[in-house]
This record gives structure tokens, C-alpha cells and sequence, in this order.
């Protein structure tokens, strides 16, 4: 009755032996290291980087734990800190040189587990910690919304044009005054008949006639609700870009979050340079589509022997040569959906792209008048631009065509995809407010947060035991193995614990407890009815289960809200509970349940069992006031 098949024991010893794995890299703490990342975007940091900087390392007399390439930037972890800045200077002497103002790698402090590396196999990683447990930066940014209208009434101007040429409707130029576009007009019939047209096609745009005679003009301006459409959507698009680029150097959990109309919060735990913290945000870039110069001037002045063509610049293509670019801009960041790697007919590696309506229209027109020619792809950087890749049109393009660099590897393919899906800043920003906070402080958290904890396990466990004998023991343990379970499925799923998600367990640990006090009382119950102990037993877990389960449901539902509807430190605390509860309902049923029939389930006549004091009605004080003790 009481018995469970052998495959129930050897699942819950694994789940116990898989807890234990997870939840060890927690134990083992953060140690000092020094993180190397590309600081250009046409730079990449490989094996032959990570072997400049052990030969760095080396010269200065400090020995790492081990300096690793992991995905895009290199760490090398150390025991202290002194050897930490030490061999930081060196490294950056050597990548970087006297390069101060416009480094080619960034070399930041940071902090890495100190887990085995048998551990590290096995991909048992340790949870992120949150700002307030594992200090870091915190930065306030201004979203620059005057430049965000000002580029879209940039971009209207090329739509008026595009949308006027193609109706055949003549203008006498349209220009740009502040965030209005004016059209001008050299007849009344001429303006009437683009107003009706631009009032059709462009519903977000109030038009306004003016002027008199042969000078007339059309002031067309944003409305309001186009105007706070154009603020959400740049706000949206430079915090998906900041996620990209603080994402692509290797920062653990990264918190980007809007704040305001126009205020965008950046956190990043772990990173207690500022200065370097600073370099990361300014890793927001700009993309920009533009046709290469292969006229005689730009080939003369590659060649040294003649200036810059007028309406054009120099850039570096990625190779390091040099390259003629049109200053006149063909498509933006804003017109690009999306960007992967794949490979060509020829199955080269290649790079497909899609852009938007407006972008189709416009490489349509400008990919059927330049075939044969090269289109420049330039990302710009803290105000300088390199050359992704200049691939040469061979047709006619649309919203879908792909793009080669000669001979481009598949990692380079999907790099150049990478960077293009970063996109562009919808607006400038800048930093308004930083703040940094201290390891010490954080540790001094985690101290006070694991001492709640612990103490909070030690009373209830103290509790049960006291109160329910061998099943409160069994209690504690099923509460014990609730709690490895948490960290390890958090550990697993690389969440970010914060003080609220401490604070979640706390909470989930008095949760977990609740169901085993349902289960001993509906035990104790069936005992008073006068039941056998091993059909107490069975009979307990049975019908408590069904109470378990609504109270559990009902308290992840709430949980659950919180989830979806929560943002910051709530979502962190909605996670750790909701997770919380489903480990419970585990433990406290299952592996208590394990333990209970491992003890008495093969007792044929057993006669007591250890659950504290069971009371029966109809007895005298004292007579029947008797802890059932455990038969012999």
C-alpha cells in the first residue's frame, strides 16, 4: 500500500543528484577577472587575440585560473585583485597601445564564477546576481526626441518626392524647415492636386496651404498622434538596440528598461568600471546604405594623386583598404526588418536582408540604375563610420536580396547579420545620471539575505520536528530538497536573482511547508477515526493532495499576474515564486512521500506511528492525549 515502485525512488535520486550539480556553482562565489571585447565593429576577437593576451599576462609575472574565448570577448579569471588591475594594464598596453581615445579592444574589470572546470563541463553554471547582490552600474540615458522628429521629417521629405515623381505631379523643390517639410508649388491647381494626393497617402501629416502668386508652398507637419507614435517607436528601437550591443559583449543580464516619455534605464551587474561601462553604451551604432564613388576623381584620389570628389567621403572597408562612399544616404537602419546568413546559388556564404515597403521602393529605383556598381553598408560608431561590407549590385532588388563580400566565410556572414540586426539608434542619448554600486555592498546583501533565509529553514524545520516527530523530520528534509530544487532550476535557466527573488524564497520556503502540515494533520485525522497507521498514511496523502493542489493553483495564478504584468524587481520576484511552487508541490507530495514509505511502508504490522500528539473525542484529558510512538 505504502510502497512505491523502484523507478519512482531512482527518479527523485536523480532529480536530488541533478540538484546538487546545479546548485554547487552557486557555493563557490565570484572571483576578479578582466574581460576583452572588440571595440569595432570590423575587428574580431579570436584565438590569436586570446594568445596576445596570456603572452601580456605572462610578461608582467601574474598567473590567471585559466583566460578563456567565450563567444565574442575573452576572460581571464584571477585570485585577487591586485594581480586583477595588474594584468589589466598590461593587456591593455599591449591590444591596445597608446590608442586612449579610440581604442581597438575594450578592456574592462569584471567578475566570473570561481566553479571547478569539471563543472563548467557539464554546463552547470551559477545564477546572474542583480545589481543590488552583485554591484555594478546604473545608468540614466535622455532619448535625444528632437532628433527622432527631426529624422522623420527627413524621411518624409523622401517619401513627398518618390510619391510626387511617381504621379507625375511637378514642385519647384522641397525642403526641410525645422521638424515641418514644405513643398513648393508654381501653381494653385498644381499645389490643390498634390495636397488632395499627400493627404491620401499620408493620414499622419497635417498639410497646410501658404504663400501667394508663384510662390507657394505646402507645410505639412506631424500630427500629435503621430508625433508620440514616432517618440514610443524610437525609445522601443534603441532599447532593442542597446540589448543588442550590451548582449554581444558578453554582460550577464543586462537590465534595459524605459522609463518616462523619454528616459531609458541601464543596468549592468558585475561591471564596476564606469569608465569602461560608458564605452560599452557608447556602442550604439548607426546604419546607413550608400553607393560607392567609381568615377575617375575617386579613383584618383584612392590613389593618392587627387582630393576627395565633392559629395563624397573616405572610409576603410573591413580588410583595411580604402573606400570612395556618395554622401547621399539611400536607406537607414529604420528601413531594414531584418537580416540573416545563408548562402547564395553559388552556395557561397551570404547575408539575406529585408527592408520595409519604403525601402523596397527605394532599392528598387536605385538598384535598377546602378547595376554593376557597389553599394557601401556603413555602420557609424561614436560618430566615426566603417565600411561592413560594399557588395556589388548585380540586379534589380526588392524587399528580399542578399548580399556577398567576395570571399566571406559562414562566421563572417553571420557576423555582418548580426551587426545589421542591431540596427540603428532611432535617436541619440545621453547619460543624464550613473551611479555604481560597490561588490561590497552586494555581498553584504547576499550575507544578510542567505542568513534569512537559512534562519528562516532553521526555525520551521525546528518547528516541524518539535510538533510532528519523524514526519516533521520528513518534513524538513522534503523542505530541504524543495530548496535545492529552486536554486538548481533557477541556476539551470541562468535566471537573475535579485533581493525580491531572496525574498521569494523566503516566502516559497513557508509555502512548501503549508502542504506538509496539510498532509500530517489529514494523517493525524484519519488516525483519530481510528484508521490502521499504513491506511492513515495512504488515506492522508490522497484526499490532502486534492486541498494542495487548489491552494497551489490559485497561488500561481496570482503569481502568474504578477509574471506578466510586472516589470524589474516584481518580474524577478513573480519568477522565483512561480517556480517556487511547482518545486513544492514535488517535494512536499512526492519526495516526503518517498521518505514516509522508505520508513514504514514495509512494516507489515506496524501499529504507531512518530506524528506528534494525536487527539481522539470522547477521551478524558490525559488518557487519550498521547503521542502515538512508533511501533517496535
Amino acid at each position: 500500500m505504502n510502497r512505491y515502485p523502484l523507478w519512482k525512488y531512482a527518479l527523485l535520486l536523480v532529480a536530488l543528484l541533478v540538484g546538487l550539480i546545479y546548485t554547487l556553482p552557486n557555493l563557490f562565489g565570484e572571483a576578479p577577472a578582466v574581460q576583452v571585447s572588440s571595440a569595432k565593429v570590423i575587428v574580431k576577437v579570436d584565438d590569436s587575440v586570446r594568445q596576445r593576451v596570456e603572452q601580456a599576462i605572462t610578461q608582467v609575472g601574474v598567473t590567471p585560473d585559466f583566460v578563456h574565448l567565450e563567444g565574442g570577448s575573452i576572460r581571464a579569471r584571477f585570485a585577487d585583485t591586485d594581480s586583477q588591475i595588474k594584468a589589466k594594464d598590461a593587456i591593455a598596453k599591449a591590444l591596445n597601445g597608446d590608442e586612449t581615445v579610440d581604442p581597438t579592444y575594450i578592456v574592462a574589470l569584471n567578475l566570473v564564477s570561481r566553479s571547478p572546470q569539471w563543472l563548467t563541463a557539464l554546463h552547470a553554471f551559477p545564477m546572474y546576481l542583480g545589481l543590488d547582490l552583485r554591484g555594478g552600474v546604473h545608468f540614466l540615458m535622455q532619448v535625444d526626441m528632437k532628433a527622432a522628429l527631426t529624422k522623420k521629417a527627413e524621411s518624409l521629405s523622401a517619401d513627398i518626392r518618390t510619391l510626387l515623381r511617381d504621379k507625375n505631379i511637378r514642385h519647384a523643390g522641397i525642403a526641410r524647415e525645422g521638424d515641418s517639410v514644405v513643398v513648393n508649388f508654381r501653381d494653385e491647381a498644381t499645389r490643390t492636386q498634390a495636397q488632395n494626393l499627400l493627404r491620401d497617402q499620408m493620414p499622419d501629416v497635417a498639410w497646410t496651404p501658404q504663400g501667394a502668386g508663384t510662390e507657394l508652398r505646402l507645410s505639412g507637419e506631424l500630427t500629435p498622434k503621430a508625433i508620440i507614435a514616432v517618440q514610443d517607436a524610437a525609445i522601443k528601437q534603441n532599447i532593442t538596440t542597446l540589448h543588442n550591443r550590451v548582449n554581444e559583449l558578453g554582460v550577464a543580464e543586462p537590465v534595459i528598461l524605459q522609463q518616462g516619455r523619454d528616459r531609458v534605464v541601464v543596468q549592468l551587474p558585475g561591471v564596476q568600471d564606469t569608465a569602461k561601462a560608458k564605452d560599452i553604451i557608447g556602442r550604439t551604432a548607426t546604419l546607413e546604405l550608400r553607393m560607392a564613388d567609381d568615377s575617375a576623381e575617386a579613383q584618383a584620389a584612392l590613389a593618392g594623386s587627387g582630393p576627395v570628389p565633392f559629395g563624397t567621403e573616405r572610409f576603410t572597408e573591413k580588410g583595411g583598404a580604402p573606400i570612395i562612399v556618395k554622401r547621399q544616404v539611400v536607406l537607414t537602419g529604420d528601413n531594414l526588418n531584418d537580416a540573416q546568413p545563408g548562402f547564395d546559388e553559388s552556395h557561397s556564404p551570404s547575408v539575406t536582408l529585408k527592408v520595409d515597403a519604403k525601402g523596397a521602393r527605394i532599392m528598387k529605383d536605385v538598384s535598377r540604375e546602378n547595376i554593376g556598381k557597389r553599394m557601401a553598408i556603413i555602420l557609424f560608431e561614436k560618430g566615426k563610420g566603417q565600411v561592413v561590407t560594399a557588395p556589388v549590385i548585380r540586379g534589380e532588388l526588392g524587399n528580399s536580396f542578399s548580399i556577398t563580400g567576395g570571399a566571406m566565410t559562414t562566421q563572417e556572414a553571420s557576423d555582418t547579420a548580426l551587426l545589421l540586426r542591431a540596427g540603428s539608434l532611432a535617436a541619440p542619448m545621453e547619460i543624464i545620471e550613473e551611479r555604481t554600486i560597490g561588490p561590497s555592498l552586494g555581498k553584504d546583501n547576499i550575507d544578510k539575505g542567505i542568513a534569512s533565509v537559512t534562519w528562516g529553514f532553521v526555525a520551521v524545520a525546528i518547528f516541524m520536528c518539535l510538533y510532528y516527530m519523524m514526519f516533521g523530520v520528513f518534513s524538513a528534509v522534503a523542505l530541504g530538497f524543495n530548496l535545492l530544487l529552486l536554486l538548481a532550476v533557477l541556476s539551470m535557466l541562468q535566471a537573475t536573482l535579485s533581493l525580491p527573488g531572496i525574498a521569494a524564497i523566503a516566502l516559497v520556503l513557508g509555502m512548501a511547508i503549508d502542504a506538509n502540515v496539510l498532509i500530517n494533520e489529514r494523517v493525524r485525522e484519519e488516525l483519530r477515526a481510528g484508521m490502521a497507521p499504513q491506511q492513515a498514511i495512504h488515506v492522508g496523502y490522497e484526499r490532502a493532495w486534492a486541498t494542495i493542489l487548489d491552494s497551489n493553483v490559485t497561488t500561481l495564478i496570482a503569481g502568474l499576474a504578477l509574471l506578466a504584468f510586472g516589470s524589474g524587481p516584481i518580474k524577478g520576484f513573480a519568477v522565483v515564486h512561480c517556480l517556487g511552487i511547482v518545486t513544492s508541490m514535488i517535494s512536499s507530495v512526492m519526495f516526503s512521500r518517498a521518505l514516509v514509505n522508505l520508513w514504514y511502508g514495509r512494516r507489515k504490522r506496524l501499529k504507531a506511528v512518530a506524528i506528534g500528539t494525536v487527539w481522539k473525542p470522547g477521551t478524558d484529558a490525559g488518557a487519550g492525549d498521547a503521542p502515538a510512538a512508533e511501533a517496535q
